[in-house]
């Protein structure tokens, strides 16, 4: 472009990243190529780098920025004087009459197409080497928000360029080794959205926890988005699992997590302040921020900005309260996951247990171990030691010279998008935000141990835990005859592994996400009246806030739950097996008391397939078959197979069909495919007759060997009698695996047997078994086993297809 000193957005793009810096380039560029497909983003105008560079020689600023970094680099001057310094020089600078006049000229311009007179923008700094692919500079420049009329919006000018040497901004370009002089800044000067009616907040094109590239993740709170971007706030969580949203009736949402939004940032009524934060109302600390088809469309933006930038990005968003209007404002490269190789990847394992302190959402994947070192108040920054472990309540980009030495970070407050979570990612820092009481539970110098490596939920315990930590190098990965799939419980561990190239979720089981996120007993759901106890009541009236119907509660939870469990594995299959909890399993749930029996022997007893049409559950597998309707239907996982287990008789199996078909689940319909269990004697012996009932088997060893031997598996005193590889047991798999083939259905195992016992693995392949199932953490090392075996036992079999993700 040529040397101009102010600029429209809609007149520049990336290429004019030298003049007017990553954020307003990405900016314009949106504007110029975007809102053709739809992106809406609020019109504006910048300043360029000559603009500053006029400003800096206007006010002889080169040389006492010269003199004080010197000062600095020479131990002359602290890193706050420094700073200090140099900001002052600025805000005591004027603009050339020049600019000055180009900025008020635009500024009207803008003020007139709105037909607003003191037009309200936001002003915003850019700094001309910033959003380069490894360095973020999240945060390191200022922005003012609400700012009105021609006299302030020069002053705000002004700031943002003394914001060019915060100590933070400084000590971020010392570590990226930049050059403080070849740093020009730019300022976007954007019409401001007015989310202080409603909402605002941050969305990647990535899964920021796990890197896993085919969801878009989004953050929301009530107000102006800059309590999410600081981590003030614990923010609603939504993700959308991009491949889907081509198809215009899905609604394909995989997580959608209420926060609790305690504060929201409006604008200041009166006085020289442009916004205030207040205390959030309980009607929007209980409500979503965003419905369902304004998180859908957001997603659909997120894919179309990444597909246009050809790289994950990392974007901010505005809801306009006056017109309902959603907009893009901001979006810049994703600077983490990235740069990370797909084929390589770092497991972490806790190698002993301690006692858990506080809880929050896991960022990185990573384990840290170390002494606590708790910061209330950001004056006594200083008193950071190297090494520790952060606590403290929140971070801005004040902290990140300190974050830069820590060996870990917990904060009270934010979420996955907030301040302290990016740049922990960007330094590779594991980080535990948002545990609500870290700053109250945690003492100084105490030992303790962060975890982020069990999932979406990051954990800290006490004392220092030992761990291990193993490169996978995935092209070392051998090519099987055999599907190998992988066991899913936790739809968080289901994005821990999404880069192993599995042929899909052999054993998805619901017992997990009802135990974990539901918690409620179905039928206390479907019956609350018969719920008589005060504090079982209070529980479930928070668990279920903001749901007028409480059975929506559970088909809403197991369904985005079963959804996001299989999003990593899409369109390979997902097996999801009904509930399979046990009567004393049922009655740990809340309110479960009232309506499970005592049984002598919960594992013979009341349990899968007999549930299902039973009247004292009947209303409660309804809920579960709503569930897997929708995540086929709505959401559109229509590669999710339903699986029934412990199915005594064939005429057993008739009537869990006839209710499934009765609630909207038809074996056959939209390409419903129905597997059952193979787990009980009679699913042998019988299997001709089970297998025109369904489309696939698949063997529990477990229970199978322990019906077949007699022997109780949870009973320590028989654990020596209690073998897969048992002679009674493989017959009985071998004749499973025949019949089952005769009949011309699928056939594979689920369960620990192959990882442990490579025989039994080469027992497995050599029966010509069509899939073994694993656990993700055995799934590496079983995969080179059950390679062997397919070459011990029918030669170096030509693959059928090399699966991947």
């Amino acid at each position: 472009m040529s040397a101009r000193e102010v600029v429209w957005f809609s007149t520049i793009g990336l290429t004019d990243i030298p003049q007017v810096g990553g954020k307003n380039a990405s900016l314009g560029e949106m504007v110029r190529s975007l809102t053709v497909h739809g992106v809406r983003v609020p019109d504006g105008f910048a300043t360029t780098a000559d603009a500053y560079r006029s400003f800096i020689a206007a006010n002889g600023l080169e040389a006492v920025i010269r003199d004080q970094l010197d000062a600095y680099h020479s131990g002359r001057s602290s890193l706050r004087q420094t700073g200090q310094n140099v900001r002052e020089a600025f805000l005591a600078g004027t603009f050339p009459e020049a600019v000055a006049d180009d900025i008020r000229v635009y500024y009207r311009t803008l003020a007139d197409q709105a037909g607003v007179a003191n037009l309200p923008v936001a002003v915003r700094s850019s700094a001309t080497a910033e959003d380069l692919p490894d360095a973020s500079f999240a945060g390191q420049q200022e922005t003012f928000l609400n700012v009105s009329g021609e006299r302030d919006l020069l002053d705000a000018c002004r700031r943002c360029y003394a914001s060019l040497f915060t100590d933070r901004a400084i000590s971020y370009r010392e570590v990226k080794k930049f050059d403080h002089l070849d740093v020009a800044l730019s300022i976007g000067v954007q019409r401001m959205v007015r989310s202080d009616l409603a909402g605002s907040g941050v969305m990647f094109s990535i899964d920021t926890d796990t890197g896993f590239p085919g969801a878009a993740v989004i953050s929301a709170a009530w107000g102006l988005g800059e309590t999410v971007v600081q981590g003030a706030v614990d923010p609603d969580k939504y993700l959308v699992f991009k491949a889907l949203l081509a198809e215009p009736e899905l609604e394909p949402i995989i997580e959608k997590t209420l926060g609790r939004k305690e504060r929201k940032m409006t604008y200041a009524e009166g006085g020289s302040a442009r916004t205030r934060v207040i205390d959030t109302p309980e009607r929007e600390r209980s409500a979503f921020v965003l419905g369902n088809a304004e998180i859908v469309l957001l997603g659909r933006w997120a894919k179309i900005v990444e597909e246009h930038y050809g790289r994950a990005m990392d974007m901010e968003w505005a809801k306009d309260g006056l017109t309902g209007e959603l907009f893009l404002v901001q979006a810049r490269p994703e600077t983490v996951h990235s740069q990370k190789s797909l084929t390589r990847f770092s497991v972490s394992h806790l190698t002993e247990s301690g006692p858990l302190l506080v809880s929050g959402v896991a960022i990185g994947d990573s384990i840290a171990a170390g002494t606590a070192c708790v910061i209330r108040d950001p004056a006594d920054i200083e008193n950071f030691r190297d090494g520790a472990i952060l606590v403290t309540e929140m971070t801005d980009p004040d902290w990140v010279p300190i974050m830069t030495r820590a060996a870990g970070i917990i904060t009270d407050h934010g979420g996955p998008t907030s301040h302290a979570a990016i740049v922990s990612r960007e330094l590779g820092v594991p980080a535990v935000v948002g545990t609500r009481t870290a700053t109250e539970v945690l003492t100084e110098n105490s030992p303790i141990t962060i975890s982020c490596a069990e999932g979406d939920e990051g954990f800290v315990y006490q004392g220092l835990l030992a761990f291990d930590t193993e490169d996978v190098d995935l092209g070392a990965v051998p090519i099987t005859r055999t599907q190998v799939m992988v066991n899913i419980a936790s739809p968080a561990a289901a994005f821990e592994w999404w880069r192993l190239p599995t042929a899909g979720v052999g054993l998805a089981r619901m017992e997990f996400i009802i135990t974990n996120l539901i918690k409620i007993h179905p039928m206390a759901l479907v019956h609350p009246e018969r719920i008589t106890d005060p504090a079982v009541l209070r529980q479930i009236a928070e668990l279920t806030r903001g749901y007028d119907d409480l059975t929506e509660y559970f088909v809403h939870t197991l369904a985005l739950g079963i959804a996001k469990l299989g999003a990593p594995y899409h369109p390979h299959p997902v097996i999801v097996r009904l509930s399979d909890f046990k009567s004393n399993e049922y009655a740990h749930l809340l309110g479960g008391e009232v309506f499970e029996q005592a049984e002598e022997n919960p594992m013979l007893g009341f349990r899968g397939a007999s549930r299902y049409y039973d009247p004292k559950y009947a209303d409660g597998f309804a809920l579960e078959c709503r569930a897997l309707k929708r995540v086929r239907e709505q959401i559109g996982f229509s590669n999710v197979i339903v699986m029934v287990p412990f199915c005594r008789t064939t005429t057993e199996a008739d009537r869990v069909l006839a209710v499934m078909a009765e609630n909207g689940l038809v074996r056959g319909k939209n390409g419903l495919q129905v597997y059952m269990m193979c787990e009980i004697p009679a699913n042998v012996i019988l299997a001709e007759q089970f297998a025109t009932r369904f489309d696939g088997f698949s063997i529990g060893s477990n229970d199978l060997t322990q019906l077949v031997l007699g022997v109780d598996r949870d009973n320590g005193d028989l654990a020596a009698l209690f073998d897969e590889r048992d002679e009674a047991v493989t017959r009985m798999i071998g004749e499973a695996i025949e019949k089952a083939h005769a009949a011309g259905i699928k056939i594979g195992i689920c369960g620990q047997g192959p990882s442990n016992y490579p025989d039994f693995a080469e027992f497995l392949v050599g029966q010509g078994i069509d899939s073994i199932s694993l656990n993700p953490d055995s799934f590496l090392k079983t995969v080179h086993r059950i390679k062997a075996a397919e070459v011990a036992t029918a030669g170096d079999w030509p693959p059928l297809s090399r699966v991947t993700t």
